[in-house]
C-alpha cells in the first residue's frame, strides 16, 4: 500500500519483532524435496470381471495435460507450501479452497470401525503440537499459524486465481481483517453465508446453523462463471406467459394502453451469496467417516464458480478429500494435502473408489469413471527443519525413558543400550528412510552392528524397506514406537514436554511400571507360484500394541482385519511403488482380501513389492522376489 494510505491491520504478538518501529517478524520457507511414495495408475474398477482402464484420454478436457498427474501430499501444509513454491509452483493454481481449523479446542482423535467395535485413536504428536500446542498461545497463535500459511497461498495463487477460507464465529472476523491486509481490501469478492439443518437449541441465543466463506481474488482479473439458481414460485407467477419458443415472459402495459414483453432470465437466477446445503451426516451415503467433512454439493458449486476445465485445483487442509473428488469429477486438475495420516488414507481410498459415487451433473446416476492417474507424496528429509528442536533435554529424557545411556560423540546416535546403538526420532516429524539410513551409515562407521531408531511418528516406506536396507549393510534394525504422549503423562505426573523438567528419579522409578516401548508392525507374506502365475497372501499383520489398540486388541481374532487398504506392484524396481493391484474397506464391503494373484508375460525373477495400511493410515510394507517359469 502507498504510504499515505490508511488502513487497519491487525497486530498480534510475534507477527513484529517489537510494535514500535518493529520490523515484520519474517515466516520460514524451508525447501525440502518431494518423495513419490506410490503412483496409482490403475484405480480399481471391474466390469463383467474384467478390469476397466484407466480414464480415457479422449475424454478429458483439452487443456488437461496427458501427462498430469494429480498429487496427494502428506505432511505439514507450510512446509509442502513454501518447497512447492521453491520448485516452481508460483503463480500455478487457479483456486485454492481451505477448510482450517477453527480455533475451537476440537478433539483431533479418529474414530472408525472394525467389525462391530468403534475404535478410537488420539492425535499423532505431530498433530498434537501442530494443531493443539499451536493454539495454547492463544489467538495469537493461530494467527500466526493461519498468516504464515495464507500468505504460501497468495504466493500459489495464479493471476487469475481465487481463494476460498472457510470458517466459523470463533475466528472468522480475525481472519478476514488479515486477509485484507495479505491480499487487499480490493480484491474481496464475496462472504458466503453458508447454511444447513442440524444443531442443537440454546439456553440463550440463536441457533447457530451457518458458516463463513471469505472469497479473495489474486487479482482483478480472476475467473468467474455465474452460478444460477432457480426462479422462486412468485416469479414464475409473475412470468406467467410462454411464447411460440416456449419461453416465459410477462406483459407490461406503458400509460398509453401500449403492452411489451419483460423475459425472464433463461439460465436462472444469479445465485445469492447465502447458500443452503445440507451437511454431511453419519447416514448419507457421501460420508467418509470423517468428522469435519464437506458436502460434495458444496465444493461443486466453488469450483464451477471459479474455475474452467483443467484448471489446477488446492486444498492444504484436504481432510476426507471433498475439494478433490469434486474437482476430478468436474474434470479438474488437483492437489491436496493433509498432516494426518488417516485424512491421506481415506481420500486414497476415496479416490479408488470414486466410480461407485454420485455423478455430479446428473442427478440420481453414479459417476462410473475411474480417477485419472494420482501420485502419493511425501516431505523426503525433514533434517533441516528437526534438527533445530534436537534439544539435549528431550533426547535426554527419551533415553531415561527407554533405559538407554547418553552419548555425545555421535550425529545419529544418540546413545546405546546394551550393545544395541539407539537414536531418537524428532518432536515434529516423522522418521523418514534417509534419516534410518544415515543412522544406518554411522552405525557401520563406527562398528555397531545393531540398532534400535525410536520414532513417535513414521515416514511412509519405512518400515520393512527400513530392516531390509539395515540387513544389507551388516545392521540389525529394529523400529520402536514411542509411547503416546498421553500415555506418559498419565505415568509420569507433572511431566510437561515443552519443559522438561520431570525429575530424575521420578522416571527411572516409573519406567518399568507403566512405559512400555513396542516394535512397529509386522507384515508376513506367503507367495504361491504355478507357472507364469504368482498368488500372494497375507498370513500375518500385526500393528503396533499401543494404547490406543489395547482395548480392541482383545476383541479381534484375527489382526488382518484392522488391514484398510493393500497394494501390490509386481514388477517394483526399487524406486516408486507403482499400484497395479488393490483391495480396501468400503461400507457395502467392510473386510480387504487377503489374496492377490497375477500371470506374468515372461519368465524370469521378478521383485514384488506389498504396501499394507491400517485403519489409521499407517503403512507397512515387504519387498519379495519371485521367480516364473
Amino acid at each position: 500500500m502507498a504510504e499515505n494510505d490508511k488502513y487497519v491491520e491487525l497486530l498480534w504478538h510475534q507477527k513484529y519483532d517489537k510494535i514500535e518501529l518493529g520490523e515484520k517478524m519474517p515466516a520460514e520457507k524451508p525447501n525440502l524435496p518431494f518423495q513419490v511414495i506410490e503412483t496409482i495408475n490403475q484405480p480399481r474398477i471391474k466390469e463383467g470381471g474384467y478390469d476397466v482402464p484407466i480414464f480415457p484420454e479422449d475424454q478429458w478436457p483439452q487443456n488437461y495435460p496427458l501427462d498430469w498427474k494429480n498429487r496427494l501430499i502428506w505432511g505439514d501444509n507450510k512446509l509442502v507450501m513454501s518447497s512447492l513454491l521453491k520448485q516452481g509452483w508460483a503463480g500455478k493454481i487457479n483456486l485454492i479452497y481451505i477448510d482450517p481449523p477453527f480455533f475451537t479446542g476440537a478433539d483431533f482423535s479418529v474414530r472408525t470401525k472394525v467389525g462391530n467395535e468403534q475404535i478410537e485413536k488420539e492425535p499423532s504428536i505431530i498433530e498434537e503440537r501442530a494443531y493443539k500446542d499451536t493454539w495454547k498461545g492463544g489467538i495469537a497463535s493461530y494467527l500466526k499459524y493461519m498468516s504464515e500459511r495464507l500468505e504460501l497461498m497468495r504466493e500459489l495463487l495464479a493471476d487469475n486465481g481465487s481463494i476460498y477460507v472457510h470458517l466459523d464465529w470463533h475466528v472468522g472476523h480475525y481472519v478476514k481483517v488479515m486477509m485484507d491486509e495479505l491480499f487487499g481490501e480490493n480484491n474481496f469478492v464475496n462472504e458466503i453465508i453458508w447454511e444447513f439443518s442440524g444443531g442443537t437449541d440454546r439456553a440463550k441465543g440463536f441457533q447457530r446453523k451457518h458458516e463463513n466463506i471469505y472469497i479473495y481474488s489474486k487479482s482483478s482479473n480472476f475467473i468467474f462463471n455465474p452460478v444460477y439458481t432457480e426462479f422462486s414460485e412468485s416469479t414464475l407467477k409473475r412470468f406467467n406467459k410462454v411464447d411460440e419458443f416456449g419461453k416465459r415472459y410477462k406483459e407490461n402495459r406503458l400509460a398509453d394502453g401500449r403492452i411489451y414483453r419483460t423475459y425472464m432470465k433463461e439460465e436462472g437466477r444469479l445465485m445469492p451469496d447465502y447458500w443452503y446445503i445440507n451437511i454431511i451426516v453419519q447416514s448419507h451415503g457421501e460420508h467418509y467417516g470423517y468428522l469435519t467433512q464437506k458436502p460434495e454439493a458444496l465444493l461443486r458449486r466453488i469450483i464451477l464458480a471459479s474455475s474452467n476445465p483443467g484448471d489446477i485445483v488446492a486444498d492444504f487442509f484436504c481432510g476426507s478429500g471433498t475439494t478433490l473428488a469434486t474437482a476430478e469429477k468436474l474434470g479438474r486438475r488437483w492437489i491436496g494435502s493433509d498432516l494426518s495420516k488417516f485424512a491421506i488414507q481415506v481420500t486414497r481410498k476415496r479416490m479408488l473408489d470414486i466410480h461407485n459415487s454420485k455423478d455430479l451433473q446428473i442427478e440420481g446416476e453414479k459417476y462410473k469413471k475411474p480417477a485419472r492417474p494420482f501420485e502419493l507424496w511425501n516431505i523426503g528429509n525433514y533434517e533441516t527443519v528437526y534438527w533445530q528442536e534436537k534439544s539435549s533435554e528431550y533426547l535426554e529424557f527419551i533415553l531415561k525413558l527407554y533405559q538407554a545411556q547418553p552419548l555425545t560423540s555421535f550425529r545419529y546416535i544418540h546413545g546405546r543400550k546394551n550393545n544395541r546403538a539407539v537414536h531418537v526420532g524428532p518432536l515434529n516429524a516423522p522418521v523418514t528412510m534417509e534419516e534410518v539410513e544415515k543412522v544406518i551409515i554411522e552405525c557401520r562407521t563406527n562398528n555397531f552392528n545393531q540398532a534400535d531408531v525410536l520414532g513417535w511418528e513414521w515416514g511412509y516406506d519405512v518400515n520393512e524397506l527400513a530392516k531390509a536396507a539395515a540387513k544389507q549393510s551388516g545392521v540389525d534394525l529394529i523400529l520402536v514406537q514411542i509411547p503416546s504422549l498421553n500415555e506418559i503423562k498419565a505415568s509420569l505426573v507433572g511431566f510437561d514436554l515443552q519443559l522438561l523438567k520431570i525429575p530424575d528419579q521420578i522416571v527411572e522409578a516409573e519406567l518399568s511400571k507403566y512405559i512400555k516401548f513396542a516394535e512397529v508392525a509386522y507384515l508376513e507374506i506367503e507367495p504361491e507360484i504355478k507357472g507364469k502365475e504368482v498368488s500372494l497372501f497375507i498370513s500375518d499383520f500385526q500393528v503396533s500394541p499401543t494404547a490406543d489398540l489395547a482395548d480392541i486388541a482383545s476383541k479381534i481374532k484375527d489382526a488382518r482385519e484392522l488391514i484398510d487398504y493393500w497394494a501390490v506392484d509386481w514388477d517394483y524396481k526399487g524406486d516408486t511403488f507403482h499400484n497395479q493391484w488393490q483391495s480396501f474397506r468400503t461400507k457395502k464391503v467392510p473386510k480387504v482380501e487377503y489374496k492377490a494373484s497375477h500371470e506374468y508375460d515372461a519368465p524370469g525373477e521378478y521383485q514384488v513389492m506389498v504396501k499394507v495400511v491400517d485403519v489409521f493410515g499407517n503403512d507397512t510394507n515387504k519387498v519379495i522376489k519371485v521367480k516364473v517359469e
